[in-house]
């Protein structure tokens, strides 16, 4: 592995002018593309196995058209104290704004919108009313000059005394990357500038990361309506493309500046980066793919579109890193040392024998005191995962919305006027193809939900043309998200079974509050299981990496340390509110259901990074002869500078996504920023110490069975030196070019 990207490294910086046009030539096709795609729509949301998904199924065979997934948007009018809707004045003011929408400006996007006096939607103390505007497209396809017209609808009503507020999906948008985001790159353009000490060093990490997150999001905005793709997908592949790009372009650009000072060739400085640093980018970014691949055994295509996704730009950010990064490390050649280091001699040398560095110092620390620092870490991290143990989770909904937006305040007036479970009924899909007595089938099945705890009101519908199937919409009392709509949903399914077996209907339960329900069921039900795929796997991988059982088995063991301590403030900030205003959480309320998988998923393979980053150095050391406890100080010497900085970078990046006014990417932001703090700075800067130490060479242990069976990557890069120097490279560059030419 070391031998091959060696001779890549140097392969790129010989023929930099033709591998930096490749990658820009890449930038501009991909680019090309997403110009000329076609605007992304929302994603379509199935999930497969459910009974909410089967009865939407149905519906959508049995009923053409009614499952159509076009915008939806609710124009609610509150009229004012002591004054009712039915007043002349008011309705007439609703007669204008119905009759606007279906004759102004996006109208050709509309497909209908029922008059709340037509459609009797009314409040039952007239106070409130609401009309339904149907649209023929999703929200994202909708054009700014329809949208603008919803907003403006209720201007004029608002001046004659109304109270008007919009809800529904038609006021969905795409996602923009805010000022959250560039401050976040930002901060990792200072701490690079202040690791390196020079400004084409400190760029050379950010130039390549935005090459391959344009490239990356490019490609996806141009598959995007091919793929069925969400506007989601692209924020998620910007955020972890950007993570890890500038991650591993800053550990080849820190190594090859190590192999600068230490006398190397630049040429030769450039393939030993890529041979050493280069290996545990690639194992690095496995680990990342890993993670988010193995998102696909939830079987939620929208999910596994997201991980697949997001993996490619990882796959993307590994490539740029071995390829141009040392195309770029060619054009720079000394300068990726500022003047006054490019003056000084013996660099290295001086640095050993001036005053230790802080990660020697600390690693020192932690050999002299593994006990109290593993506990300290270990006890600190369980009391911030406290929170984790009241999860409580469930899907946004416009009810989760800040209390500012229109939305939800179109969501409390229907609440108010209708009752809580307005704003999420139940559609009860009801098969009457195998009942004698259809009709009185479909009427057993109203009068049984009717009279549950926990019912509203119950509206039966027609039959089909076919007679075979009704649908029968439930409104719980309850609001959409409470535990009393859950057990309802639990109730009616439970009794499917006695109705189906009485009069030979199959009743199935859906609606956007079903499906809800069952999405986060089906997340809760598949945790265990891709949390055993994705440890197995990377455990596998790291035991071929590090030659060792227990320093993959450490290394998962903090991982769970520091996720379930990251859920723990996710749960204390969204769900309890606890520094909420600090972070801009408007409204608190249930954990977004892909959050715990999603995190294992992303935190797991980032997290693993800087485990083999790290620990590749104490392996190097120590398979070069040092003792254990040397070889952590002398990892933790050449590494823990870099890493601190990498994990600095990551989680800017990752925080400036929390001013998103998207909940789901804000909580995303936080969650991920808060993970790395934790993984990064005590997990591995701590725990992993410590436990080595109190290991020593068992640390490094490997049956024999296994150390014949499992390959030898040479991540450390010993086969590489040993060529090197059988060649007599280690002065003579003609050797060197006789390895690259083999």
């Amino acid at each position: 592995m070391a031998t091959f990207l060696y001779k890549m490294g140097r392969f790129a910086f010989r023929r930099r002018p033709f591998v930096a046009l490749a990658w820009v030539a890449l930038l501009v096709l991909a680019g090309v593309g997403a110009a000329s795609a076609s605007t992304a729509t929302s994603s379509s949301f199935s999930i497969p196995g459910t009974e909410a998904q089967k009865a939407f199924d149905l519906l959508d065979e049995r009923f053409p058209g009614a499952a159509a997934d076009g915008a939806t948007a609710r124009v609610v009018f509150k009229a004012p104290e002591g004054e009712r809707m039915t007043d002349a004045g008011h309705r007439e003011e609703v007669e204008k704004v119905v009759g606007g929408l279906k004759s102004g400006a996006g109208a050709d996007q509309i497909a209908s919108v029922v008059d709340p006096y037509a459609g009797k939607a009314l409040s039952r103390d007239g106070t409130t009313a609401y009309a339904q505007v149907s649209y023929k497209v999703s929200g994202m396809e909708l054009t700014e000059a329809a949208r603008e017209a919803l907003v403006e609808a209720g201007d004029e009503a608002r001046d004659a005394g109304l109270t008007v507020e919009i809800g529904g999906d038609a006021l969905q948008a795409v996602p923009e990357t805010g000022s959250g985001e560039i401050i976040g790159v930002a901060i990792a353009a200072i701490v690079l500038v202040i690791t390196f000490g020079s400004l084409i060093a400190a760029g050379l990490p950010l130039l390549t990361a935005l090459i391959g997150v344009g490239i990356g999001i490019s490609t996806i905005t141009a598959l995007a309506n091919v793929l069925d793709l969400g506007s989601t997908t692209s924020t998620l592949a910007m955020m972890i493309g950007l993570a890890v790009g500038i991650d591993y372009a800053l550990f080849i650009v820190s190594r090859y500046r190590a192999e600068l000072a230490g006398g190397r060739e630049p040429e030769d400085a450039a393939g030993r980066a890529v041979g050493t640093a280069g290996s545990a980018v690639v194992f690095a970014g496995l680990t990342v793919v890993i993670a988010l691949v193995g998102l696909a055994v939830v079987n939620i295509p929208m999910l596994t579109k997201m991980g697949f996704a997001a993996a490619g730009t990882v796959v993307i950010a590994v490539l740029i890193a071995l390829t141009l990064v040392p195309a770029l490390l060619g054009f720079a050649g000394r300068k990726v040392f500022g003047r006054k280091a490019r003056k000084r001699q013996g660099e290295v040398a001086a640095a050993g024998a001036g005053k230790p560095n802080m990660g020697t110092r600390w690693a020192r620390f932690v050999l002299r005191r593994p006990v109290a620092v593993l506990v300290t870490a270990v006890v600190g991290l369980g009391i911030v995962a406290v929170p984790a143990a009241s999860l409580e989770m469930g899907l946004p909904d416009d009810g989760s919305q800040p209390v500012s937006t229109t939305q939800r305040k179109a969501y409390d007036l229907l609440s108010d006027g209708f009752g809580p479970g307005f704003n999420g009924p139940l559609m009860l899909v009801v098969d009457v193809k195998g009942a004698e007595e259809p009709k009185d089938a479909l009427a057993k099945v109203t009068d049984t939900v009717k009279g549950m705890d926990g019912v509203a009101a119950t509206v039966p519908g027609p039959l089909n043309k076919a007679g075979d199937t009704s649908v029968v919409t439930v409104v719980p009392k309850d609001r959409p998200s409470s535990e009393g709509t859950e057990e309802l949903v639990r109730s009616i399914r439970d009794a499917g079974t006695d109705l189906t077996s009485d009069t030979g209907a199959e009743v199935l339960v859906t609606g956007s509050t079903a499906m809800n329900i069952d999405f986060s069921q089906k997340m809760n039900d598949a945790l265990l299981p891709y949390l055993a795929l994705v440890v197995g796997l990377a455990f596998l991988l790291l035991m071929v990496v590090f030659r060792s059982v227990l320093v993959p088995l450490k290394a998962a063991l903090g991982f769970l340390l520091s996720v379930v301590a990251a859920l723990g403030a996710v749960v204390a900030v969204f769900q309890w509110g606890w520094l909420a205003s600090v972070f801009g959480v408007e409204q608190t309320g249930p954990v977004m259901s892909m959050m715990p998988i999603f995190m294992v998923g992303v935190v797991f393979g980032l997290a693993m990074d800087y485990e083999v980053f790290l620990v590749t150095r104490m392996r190097e050391a120590y398979v070069h002869g040092e003792r254990p406890g040397q070889a952590i100080v002398t990892g933790f010497q050449h590494g823990a500078r870099v890493v601190t900085a990498a994990a600095v970078i990551m989680m800017a990046v990752f925080a400036g996504f929390i001013g998103s006014s998207e909940s789901m990417v804000k909580m995303i932001g936080f969650g991920l920023a808060i993970a790395v703090l934790f993984d990064a700075f005590v997990v591995r800067m701590a725990i992993v110490p410590a436990v080595l130490a109190l290991l020593g060479k068992k640390a490094w242990w490997l049956p024999r069975g296994l150390d014949k069976v499992l390959p030898n990557v040479d991540v450390e890069g010993e086969q590489l030196r040993k060529e090197l120097d059988d060649d007599g490279a280690g002065g003579d560059a003609s050797g060197e070019r006789e390895l690259v030419r083999a």
